[in-house]
């Protein structure tokens, strides 16, 4: 078994439903022919350097996996054959050089899945903070006033 990335773009003119869709079809494809997904990175939708098939955008979805290398005709075969493909392209990471960046990029993938939990928690915590700050700081200045 080797370490593998797969970028593919799919077509932007389908809903995010279809999108996530052909995602799992994908990764269905890698997982059939023996393959083991280690991580996925889903850059989203993004404009393409030049138009592909009148496309100006493409949704980026990159999978690093761990397959044998007689299974990656048969996955590059598959791709050509979906339609809702814009592009793929399929690396390889065979030195040791290699294979410690992959290791990297794996470890990088699966925090940038961890963080939107965690953004989204402290954002929601900090209005209810700033709001109180501005009713203490109004009753001082009646008081100031008063005297």
């Amino acid at each position: 078994m080797r370490n593998y990335e797969n970028l593919v773009i799919v077509k932007p003119t389908l809903t995010a439903e279809e999108i996530q869709a052909h995602v799992k079809a994908i990764e269905e494809v890698i997982t059939s022919n023996g393959g083991e997904i280690i991580a996925t990175s889903p850059m989203g939708m993004r404009k393409l350097a030049y138009p592909i098939e009148k496309n100006e955008r493409g949704y980026y979805h990159v999978i690093y996996s761990s397959i044998a290398p007689s299974a990656i005709t048969e996955i590059e075969r598959r791709f050509r054959i979906n339609e809702d493909l814009l592009r793929f392209v399929t690396i390889k990471y065979d030195t040791n050089r290699e294979i410690a960046a992959f290791n990297g990029m794996v470890e990088k993938a699966k925090k940038a899945a961890e963080v939107p939990a965690k953004v989204e928690t402290p954002a929601v915590e900090e209005a209810p903070t700033e709001a109180p700050a501005v009713e203490t700081a109004a009753p001082v200045a009646t008081e100031a006033a008063a005297e």
